[in-house]
Order: structure tokens, then C-alpha cells, then sequence
């Protein structure tokens, strides 16, 4: 089951610091923002804005989901961030050295890192990260195929042990088998680079009205996952999901499986790996739990 979290592809989430700044369409409906606005007055969004580090009780929780699965030898990927972006150039440099330390120090965890800043990457990764950190996988945001092609050449440049994509909010369809056009990969599919592809459509956030979501779009990027042998995650489909240019009602933010395509029934994970699930639980997901701020 998760905790403290109700992302389906992860087991927990800690957000290490609030705040950001919307720098792309996909940051339009932006649900931390939304979360900023109704607890802190939105205080910590925009350029100069002073992002806020959470409690070390906080933090520390990864060090009690790290004994424990250490014993249980469960899988137990930790989403770090939902509330701000681990590569934000706004944040003190201390606190993203200190996140490193603490998936270095937590072995036994993945670290899921999905960022809408992937050009940042590379020049804020630690300086022993060729070495230490197996457990930390990189998953690039993309909505599009403008941005699909704008980024993803950046994020296989990168040593990650997992290297994925997220296409969320998807806003368009994105064609991975494309060649990338630059960098050390030039001239090969953007599939063939990539270990993990997941998509959702956008959920509603206050008086933002969530933009449409072509179940097609995900469907082929089903199909291209299924025809590269890369593991695919739906995630949701939203609320504004339409199929065939009509809108398909579903349940909620569309997170329903069963609700589903036969196509898109579908949540898999890099290296075979799976989530545990408890056996009256009808899928990985729990309350999400606001946290205090020191």
C-alpha cells in the first residue's frame, strides 16, 4: 500500500522544500500551485519568491521507510518533490546537496526525480553521482512533441540507471521513435534511450479547467512502449479525457484501471519491478497527507 502519497507509481513522497515557478504550458493548471495558494497564500510560486525547506522530521521519514525495506525487500519508490522541482534554480544549493545525501544515505528506496527542468541536470547532479546512486531515477517532463524533442536528448545524456519521460499533462501526441537529432545518441530513437514512459491527463484544480486528453495519444504511446519492449504506466486520464473526439466519462481524475481501455490497462515498472499491494486494496494509492514546514 502507499503512504503518504496518492501517486500510483509511488509508495511514498517526501517534498524536501515548497515552492517554484511555472515555466511551460504543462505548469498552467499546476496542482502545487494550486496547493501554495490555498495553504500559504501562494507565498512560495514565481521567480524571487523564497521557497520554504520542510521539517527534518520530514525528512527523516526516509530513513524508517529505508529500514524497512531493507527487511521486507520490497520495492519502495519514493517520489521526491510533488511540491516544487528538485533542479529549480530558485532553491539554496545546500538543500539540493542535502537531498542528494539523503538518497545516497537510503539505498534501499528508489528515488523517483521527475522534473520539467531536465536542461538543469546535468550541472546540478553531486559530484560523485557516477558512483553513488543506483536508487535515483530521472524521469524528464514532456507535453508535447515540441517538447519531447527540446528535452529528451537532453535527459539520455545523463548516466541515470532509470531514464523516463513523463507525458503529463499530455497536451498532445508524441512520436518516440523519431531520431534523436543531437548529442552522443544522434541518429537513434528516442525509445531505444528511454526505460520507463508513463502518461496521464490533467486534473482539475480549483477554477482551472483541466485541457483535453486524447485517449489515442496514450494509446499510441502504449503501442510504441509494447513495440520497444518499454515498460509503459498509465497514470489517469484526467478530467477531460474524449476518445474519437467525444468526451468519456469516468470516475473522478480518470484513475479508475478497470474504467480503461483494454490498450491502456497497463502500470508497469522498470526491471520487472512491482508495488505491493494489500490484498482488500484495489490499487497503490492513500490519502495525501499536507506537510508541516519548518
Amino acid at each position: 500500500m502507499a503512504i503518504e502519497t496518492g501517486i500510483s507509481y509511488a509508495k511514498s513522497t517526501i517534498n524536501g522544500w515548497i515552492g517554484c515557478t511555472q515555466i511551460g504550458r504543462g505548469c498552467d493548471g499546476c496542482y502545487a500551485l494550486a496547493g501554495d495558494m490555498r495553504f500559504h497564500g501562494g507565498k512560495h510560486w514565481g521567480p524571487g519568491a523564497p521557497r520554504q525547506r520542510t521539517a527534518a522530521s520530514n525528512w527523516n521519514k526516509a530513513f524508517t521507510w529505508n529500514r524497512r525495506a531493507a527487511i521486507s525487500g520490497e520495492f519502495w519508490p519514493v517520489f521526491w518533490n510533488t511540491q516544487s522541482d528538485m533542479f529549480d534554480n530558485e532553491i539554496e544549493h545546500q538543500w539540493r546537496a542535502d537531498a542528494w545525501h539523503l538518497m545516497a544515505q537510503t539505498p534501499y528506496l528508489t528515488w523517483l526525480i521527475v522534473t520539467k527542468r531536465i536542461g538543469n541536470a546535468k550541472r546540478m547532479l553531486p559530484p560523485d553521482w557516477e558512483s553513488g546512486y543506483p536508487n535515483v531515477w530521472l524521469i524528464a517532463t514532456v507535453v508535447n512533441q515540441e517538447e519531447a524533442e527540446r528535452d529528451i536528448p537532453k535527459l539520455v545524456e545523463i548516466d541515470a540507471s532509470v531514464k523516463g519521460i513523463s507525458h503529463g499533462p499530455g497536451l498532445g501526441p508524441l512520436d518516440l521513435t523519431s531520431q534523436l537529432k543531437s548529442g552522443r545518441h544522434a541518429g537513434t530513437a528516442a525509445i531505444e534511450k528511454l526505460d520507463w514512459i508513463i502518461s496521464e491527463g490533467e486534473s482539475r484544480q480549483g477554477s482551472w479547467v483541466a485541457r483535453e486528453y486524447k485517449l489515442e495519444w496514450a494509446e499510441s504511446l502504449a503501442e510504441q512502449a509494447s513495440r520497444y519492449d518499454v515498460p509503459f504506466f498509465m497514470k489517469q486520464a484526467g478530467h477531460f479525457p474524449t476518445k474519437d473526439g467525444v468526451k468519456v466519462s469516468l470516475t473522478g481524475k480518470g484513475a479508475v484501471v478497470a474504467e480503461w481501455p483494454a490498450a491502456l490497462q497497463r502500470q508497469e515498472f522498470p526491471e520487472g519491478r512491482m508495488l505491493a499491494v494489500e490484498a482488500d486494496s484495489p490499487a497503490p494509492t492513500a490519502k495525501v497527507i499536507q506537510l508541516a514546514v519548518a
